[in-house]
């Protein structure tokens, strides 16, 4: 089991180690052209899966590109709708997180269905001066939505530290597993 800072009384989900090979045999065979990818946090599991792109003429303009893959995946999110319910209860009831799905086709990505968790924390005066400038400004109509931008901007701009650093705890995981040799 992963090793977690002590958070309150919250009480950890079961381990979902095995999560993304569970979802892959739940699917059902033809929904995606690869397997799909599974993004687990504590609190949700996100299930992005890629359709075919539709075959349009080869004069087609980016905007008829986009529509058409808007189109398929409107009507892979209805032709589905049944069987991916199905799923998530199974892996919800499997994991205790909620399931989201999300669909890829071509450029196009849509997250079908997500969960908005509410973080608390504690900023002083110059760290809600940054968010209440944002909203002063526009770019965001709250300090939550503010904080949540923010969370975003980081994330664009540092996803190859954090993803060093979530393989670096998996291996510190991995040591704490194997214990003393």
């Amino acid at each position: 089991m992963r090793y977690r800072p002590p958070s309150g009384n919250r009480t950890d989900p079961p381990p979902a180690d095995d999560a993304a090979a569970w979802i892959t045999g739940a699917a059902p065979d033809g929904w995606f052209t690869e397997p799909p990818q599974i993004v687990i946090d504590r609190d949700e599991i996100i299930i992005w899966g890629r359709v075919p792109t539709p075959e349009l003429a080869a004069d087609a303009t980016d905007a008829d590109k986009a529509a058409a893959q808007a189109g398929r995946i409107n009507q892979f999110r209805e032709d589905t709708r049944d069987d991916r319910i199905r799923v998530a209860h199974q892996a919800e009831h499997r994991y205790q997180r909620k399931v989201s799905w999300g669909v890829r086709c071509g450029d196009t990505n849509e997250l079908f269905t997500h969960l908005s968790a509410p973080v608390m924390t504690r900023l002083r005066q110059p760290e809600r001066q940054v968010l209440d400038t944002l909203v002063d400004a526009g770019v965001a109509r709250s300090r939550s939505e503010a904080l949540a931008w923010c969370v975003r901007l980081v994330g664009e701009h540092t996803e190859e530290w954090l993803t060093g650093l979530r393989d670096a705890m998996t291996k510190v995981e991995d040591l704490r597993r194997q214990g003393p040799l």
